[in-house]
């Protein structure tokens, strides 16, 4: 069974950073590609970031130069350090896997960017 498990959200204020973490396992985690995915309240769900298992990332433009996204395939571990945050980075934040990047399978973890 796929498990995917977020922590490292919460509270933090403008400019601030925080690190996220999500532990894979029930598959092999280093031959997925992973992403990170987050849908702000309200609004529908909005694609992140994404690595390859070779490494390659890709970022949307709104957290280009701000987000970095890495993995451990060793811990079957992917990380979403998040800095210089912003108040529209308010959101419920996931990681997700190929081929399905819209698939939500785990409950998420809760980044709030507030004064």
């Amino acid at each position: 069974e796929v498990q995917l498990v977020e922590s490292g959200g919460g509270l933090v204020q403008p400019g601030g950073s925080l690190r996220l973490s999500c532990a894979a396992s029930g598959f092999t985690f280093s031959s997925y590609r992973m992403h990170w995915v987050r849908q702000a309240p309200g609004k529908g769900l909005e694609w992140v970031s994404g690595i390859y298992s070779g490494d390659r990332t890709y970022y949307a433009d709104s957290v280009k130069g701000r987000f970095t996204i890495s993995r451990d395939n060793a811990k079957n571990t992917l990380y979403l350090q998040l800095n210089s945050l912003k108040t529209d980075d308010t959101a419920m934040y996931y990681c997700t896997k190929d081929p399905d990047w819209r698939q939500l399978l785990s409950q998420g973890t809760q980044v709030t960017v507030s004064s």
